[in-house]
């Protein structure tokens, strides 16, 4: 009992000592702490900020199929086949059965879009509406979340259904008092459609023939009979096997279609493929590139506020010349004057880097609360329990590593000269 008593006295003593040393001179403590205080911040805030922008560039791009290909026909540029060059390539529904032919298709699809339609319900109209009529392969390039009911299924295609799947905009101006409108019919564009199902609302902006939440989904089959489209089709979509690279099957693609409507080969407007991959492989590398940039920023900060502790350590140090004499004169062990030192060090940077801890969390959770709308945030800003403890384990070893040099400096000091400076 009476030892543990002691160990404890000796604890608070040694607790006491660090912090008087430390309020010796309190501006200087202050500037010093506050490059360690700065650094933590720079370095949390800007991992807060990158994972922020990574979430909300991955909810604009989550709803879209990676693995996809889209294949797009427009004016050729060049004469081939005795055509001469302007003509103007429109590809049919049938072409879906020719690009599924090709080993690395999994699917292929497309859609019919008619811009500017009016959606009514009773009293209530919802002008702007983006009317597509698709396939069921359509939500396996552009996923569809339902809130109510399903998405059009090969059953209305075949069977020529009028049915319709109705976006989150629409349904909220059509349907102010909410509940499940499935079973209800519309009007758009003054033809009447039973809505089978709602689409959740989504934040993404990554989309193809406009977002799903200001549109209205039919079977391809009805938009194609009741607005005399016949089997022209504008562009061709394709899901890609997982074992197969894009780029490859894009190229194949683009060619079978060209040799289809006889389109020179080194005609590069004609028929044109858009690798989606490619395009979410360059936003990650992006994002591994920033990551690593904003890690390199804050941690080149924070070294630089521990470089100001190991210097100021040293004054200290140097000031302390006599003190240190004496307590080697004493019987001072060399452990106790470096795990002083040190000691010292840590306690200045831990304290100064908790603040700087806190702080980020602080701001990062006032930004996220900015970026949160009814209680749905939009991004995540705030850093992981993981990161922070990362962090503080980081900020120990830079006390350590700031201490090693002054301790070794007072590690030198002899009594003899101690007592010949005084």
């Amino acid at each position: 009992m009476n030892l543990n008593s002691e160990y404890m006295k000796f604890d608070i003593d040694a607790f006491r000592e660090i912090s008087q040393t430390l309020r010796r001179n309190k501006s200087r403590t202050f500037l010093t702490g506050f490059g360690v205080f700065w650094g933590m911040f720079m370095l949390l805030v800007l991992l807060g900020g990158s994972k922020a922008v990574k979430s909300m560039v991955s909810k604009d791009m989550g709803n879209f199929a990676t693995n996809c290909v889209i294949v797009m026909n427009g004016i050729t540029t060049k004469p081939y086949g005795g055509f001469k060059s302007g003509r103007q390539i429109m590809f049919r529904t049938a072409d879906m059965d020719e690009l599924r032919k090709i080993q690395g298709v999994e699917l292929a699809t497309t859609s019919m879009s008619q811009w500017g339609a009016q959606a009514v319900y009773g009293t209530n109209k919802y002008n702007g509406v983006n009317f597509q009529g698709v396939t069921s392969d359509y939500s396996r390039i552009q996923f569809q979340h339902m809130k109510y009911g399903r998405f059009i299924n090969d059953m209305d295609n075949a069977e020529g259904r009028k049915v319709a799947t109705i976006g989150w905009r629409v349904y909220e101006t059509l349907f102010p008092g909410g509940g499940d409108p499935c079973g209800k019919f519309i009007s758009i564009n003054g033809i009447y459609y039973e809505i089978i199902g709602v689409v959740a609302q989504t934040s993404s902006n990554f989309n193809i023939n406009g977002g799903s939440d200001r549109g209205v989904f039919c079977p391809m089959s009805v938009m194609a009979r009741l607005y005399n489209r016949g089997d022209r089709i504008w562009g061709l979509m394709v899901l890609v096997k997982p074992e197969y690279r894009s780029s490859e099957v894009m190229n194949q693609c683009v060619n079978m279609m060209k040799q289809k409507y006889l389109v020179a080969p080194n005609d590069k407007r004609a028929i044109v493929g858009l690798n989606i991959e490619s395009m979410f492989t360059f936003v990650r590398n992006l994002f591994k590139g920033l990551d690593l940039l904003f890690l390199l920023v804050g941690i080149g900060t924070l070294l630089a506020g521990a470089i100001g502790v190991s210097n100021i350590m040293m004054v200290t140090v140097k000031e302390r010349t006599t003190e240190i004499g004496i307590r080697r004169a004493i019987g001072a062990t060399p452990k106790t004057i470096i795990s002083q030192v040190i000691a010292e060090s840590i306690t200045l940077t831990m304290v100064s880097g908790m603040f700087g801890i806190i702080f980020s969390v602080m701001i990062l959770g006032m930004v996220e609360l900015g970026f949160t709308k009814d209680g749905v945030m939009a991004a995540q800003f705030q850093v992981t329990f993981w990161q922070a403890l990362l962090a503080l384990l980081g900020l120990i070893t830079l006390g350590v590593l700031a201490g090693l040099a002054p301790a070794s400096r007072a590690m030198q000091i002899k009594p003899v000269d101690a007592m010949r400076e005084e």
